[in-house]
């Protein structure tokens, strides 16, 4: 049960994380400080075969229009992939994947939003970055050196995903660690280090993984428990100071009928546990959130009626 004693049970072990300095995330001309304002990452999909529906555009023309409202209604970046990470969704190749992300990325990019790539592929994400993406979303381990020389080629900010395998469509058949973050920060703090060595002079934020399949936890509920641990102790991670991203999930084991609100409920959870950056399918919602969590005192504060509320 997630409950305040809960929570400053889980403060107190692990105080010594609290209080790490995070540095600023730059993608292009932006510097996004996420310590003092969360960051929001839109989601648009391009793969039919995406379990989100309203995030799937199923034409270049929708996915251009999906990026701008999205940026309207408050995402700082807009992420666009051309495949499900689904069990059961088709694979796409990287050929067939850059022939739908580029028209959209160029689009994007021409009408200023900040376009972010999800691929575990260097060929792709090359194509990607030449179209004038500015942010790679590396969902895979097996190329790092490559992508992070194309970060540094194009100045490109990296999300780094933890994947219990070499990317999202090859799991590892690994039982999932009850505690998993000592060995995390171990592995990606070395990408982080490798991709610093290889160039990258943007932003850097890691991403714990909670939005990816694990292989052993088929029971859904059991999954949703496993997020929600993740979500909530984001800040073990800030040792390695740069921003935490999440992929919040869906829960729909939980939400079922009302699963459109379950992204706002895990922002709840990710906030709390010092998450930066939020990847989600439904901008609108977790904005208003992260603008309430920012706002609202936990405690009585003299002069409330005089504070301003503050945009995110």
């Amino acid at each position: 049960m997630i409950d305040l004693r809960a929570l400053a049970r889980l403060a107190a072990e692990h105080e010594a994380d609290l209080d790490h300095a995070v540095e600023p995330f730059r993608v292009g001309d932006r510097v996004l400080d996420t310590d003092v304002r969360p960051a929001i990452m839109g989601v648009v999909n391009l793969s039919q075969d995406s379990s989100y529906r309203e995030s799937v555009a199923p034409s270049t023309e929708a996915a251009v229009r999906r990026g701008k409202v999205l940026t309207a209604q408050g995402a700082d970046v807009v992420d666009v992939g051309a495949e499900s990470v689904f069990d059961s969704a088709a694979r796409v190749g990287p050929q067939d994947q850059i022939r739908s992300l580029v028209p959209v990325v160029e689009e994007l990019a021409d009408a200023g939003v900040a376009v972010s790539v999800e691929s575990y592929d260097p060929v792709v994400a090359r194509a990607a970055l030449a179209a004038g993406a500015q942010l790679l979303n590396l969902t895979g381990s097996a190329d790092d050196d490559a992508v992070f020389e194309l970060a540094a080629e194009f100045d490109a900010a990296l999300v780094i995903c933890n994947v219990l395998g070499v990317n999202p469509r090859e799991l590892d058949d690994a039982d999932v660690d009850r505690d998993p973050y000592p060995a995390m920060a171990a592995a990606l703090g070395s990408r982080v280090a490798a991709a610093r060595d290889r160039g990258v002079r943007a932003g850097v934020a890691v991403d714990p993984g909670a939005g990816f399949g694990m292989a052993r936890l088929t029971d859904p509920l059991e999954r949703v428990r496993h997020q929600s641990v993740l979500l909530l102790q984001s800040f073990r991670l800030r040792s390695l100071g740069v921003p935490v991203c999440h992929s919040l999930p869906s829960g729909f084991s939980y939400f079922e009928d009302e699963v459109r609100t379950a992204e706002g409920f895990f922002a709840v959870l990710a906030g709390l546990g010092g998450t930066g950056i939020h990847r989600t399918h439904e901008v609108p919602r977790v904005r208003a959130v992260l603008r309430a969590m920012a706002d609202l005192p936990v405690d009585h504060a003299p002069g409330l009626e005089k504070r301003s509320v503050l945009t995110v």
